[in-house]
């Protein structure tokens, strides 16, 4: 008997579901709102306009905008196509998305009207074969809105197989320049299977998308699930904690992810004690620990917190901590999901005891496909076994709860924001005045880690803050310049000449 395979494109999934659920809403917007059948025909709509356009299966189209509906239909336009959907990250400067526009070969680059100057520079330079506004022209990009009138919906879609790419996620490298992660229909789909069984989900959740949406936590957590399943997005273009804690109001909204310090902010708001909460069923939370004032904060308002540990190459979620085991686990990223793994492992890569400190390693199906155009990179990142090595030290307790306590690569996470140091020293060491620079994170209550530069001057040179900032403003994004600046006479090495910078950490934290 001929049994056929399922179609694991999650565009026909959701597009499905969309039909399905015709009447129900799919997102509040700045105002406004509209249906899953309204959201349907604009994917649709917009995955014609690009198959006119000549998006082919595996033809990469990107988005540049802050989080709307429309990243949303894109993504799914272009899944529909068999293309590989690309969000950029609108914090970037220009020079910083030029070069990822060229790595991932983007043949069709959606852009928000607010960000068209950003790129304004390096236009000459993408190797896009269309440009389009989201929106309404602007400079010459055509706007997808005027160009929806003249084509029909395209109501087919291409069968894919769980392996797949789905997209190209990039993660800032380690050397300086950033990595694609290619994450599957498959990922997804398991990823949002263990989330399910992990968080439990309903046909009445209702989910808050303040985060990037250009991160995997803020576009796999809750709310690309919340799109299979139908239910409504309650959306904001930036994150406001004012603004966030009016729309759980208004719209009894039941779950929300951000970092910890999207909870700080809301906490410390003029209206947080008179907003009712009392819809929330729990916020999921990434990126670094809750304070423990913080969960008690929100504990007396009757909400709690659902902790995780993820990475981008996990889609993300590889580990989770309940709100039973909130302060009794402390500080712990949680216990693996149903259909994953974790690990601890020594330089030789072998699994170590409970407590003892390794790299932490991870495997399940959520696991990338390897990064883009990097084999080298992608063999390195993943063992002969499938174990992806994360670059994370943390150890394992007797009971199998994940604690994070170093980093390998020296990432600092400051408000959520992956920073790697090596990025950053790189445009500073230009700078006429620094003879050495390390970039260090530092605890800091508001945003987690502290960006934080350590320099030894050259000669005869002064140094301030500002100047630096100044310096690498149109070179990096603004989160990742330094809000603290240490001078010192020189920098602490090891005999093979590597900085210590747990020395500088240490030093600097006394």
């Amino acid at each position: 008997m001929h049994r056929p395979e399922p179609d694991m494109n999650l565009a026909a999934m959701i597009l499905r579901q969309a039909d399905l659920s015709h009447d129900r809403l799919a997102f509040a917007f700045e105002g406004e709102t509209y249906n899953y059948g309204e959201f349907a025909r604009r994917a649709r709509t917009r995955a014609a306009l690009f198959r006119k356009q000549g998006v082919c299966v595996g033809d990469r189209v990107g988005f540049l905008g802050f989080n709307q509906p429309g990243f949303f239909e894109t993504m799914i336009a272009a899944n529909a196509l068999g293309a590989v959907f690309v969000p950029l990250n609108f914090r970037l400067t220009g020079e910083e998305l030029a070069f990822i526009i060229g790595d991932a070969g983007i043949h069709s680059l959606v852009i928000d009207p607010e960000l068209v100057d950003v790129i304004a520079s390096v236009r000459d330079r993408l190797p896009c074969n269309a440009y389009y506004s989201s929106a309404h022209a602007v400079d010459g990009y055509p706007a997808l809105s005027e160009l929806a009138d003249t084509i029909d919906p395209l109501l087919d879609t291409v069968p894919l197989g769980a392996h797949d790419t789905l997209l190209i996620m990039y993660t800032s490298g380690t050397t300086g320049l950033p990595k694609g992660a290619m994450l599957t229909h498959g990922n997804f789909l398991w990823n949002n299977f263990n989330a399910s069984l992990a968080f439990g989900s309903t046909r009445d959740d209702v989910m808050l998308s303040a985060a990037p949406l250009f991160h995997i936590g803020g576009l796999n957590t809750g709310v690309f699930s919340s799109l299979q399943q139908g239910n409504p997005i309650i959306m904001t273009r930036h994150f406001d904690p004012g603004l966030t804690l009016e729309l759980i109001e208004k719209h009894r909204v039941t779950h929300m992810f951000g970092a910890p310090a999207m909870f700080l902010f809301m906490s410390q708001h003029p209206t947080f004690a008179s907003t009712d909460l009392s819809s929330i069923n729990f916020f999921m939370v990434g990126g670094a620990p809750v304070p423990e004032p913080l969960i008690h904060l929100y504990g007396e308002r009757g909400v709690r917190f659902c902790q995780g540990y993820g990475l981008t190459e996990t889609a993300p979620f590889s580990a989770f901590l309940g709100p039973d085991k909130a302060l009794s686990k402390i500080g712990s990223a949680g216990l693996p999901p149903v259909l994953s793994d974790v690990r601890i492992v020594n330089a030789d890569n072998k699994p170590l005891a409970a407590n003892e400190r390794g790299e932490i390693c991870l495997r399940g199906p959520n696991i990338m496909k390897g990064y883009w155009n990097r084999p080298e990179a992608t063999a390195e990142a993943i063992d002969s076994e499938g174990w992806f090595h994360s670059g994370d030290i943390g150890y394992l307790d007797e009971e199998g709860f994940l604690y994070i306590c170093d980093r390998v690569k020296d990432m600092v996470i400051s408000g959520g924001e992956n920073v790697y140091p090596a990025e950053v020293e790189s445009v500073l060491f230009a700078h006429e005045a620094i003879a050495e620079v390390a970039i260090i994170g530092l605890p800091d209550e508001k945003w987690g880690e502290a960006v934080t530069a350590v320099v030894a001057l050259n000669e005869g040179q002064t140094l301030t803050l500002e100047a630096i900032r100044e310096f690498a403003s149109d070179k990096l994004a603004k989160y990742k310049l330094p809000i603290r600046l240490h001078l010192i006479d020189a920098l602490p090495r090891n005999p093979a000449g590597k900085i210590l910078k747990f020395k500088l950490r240490e030093d600097l934290q006394s």
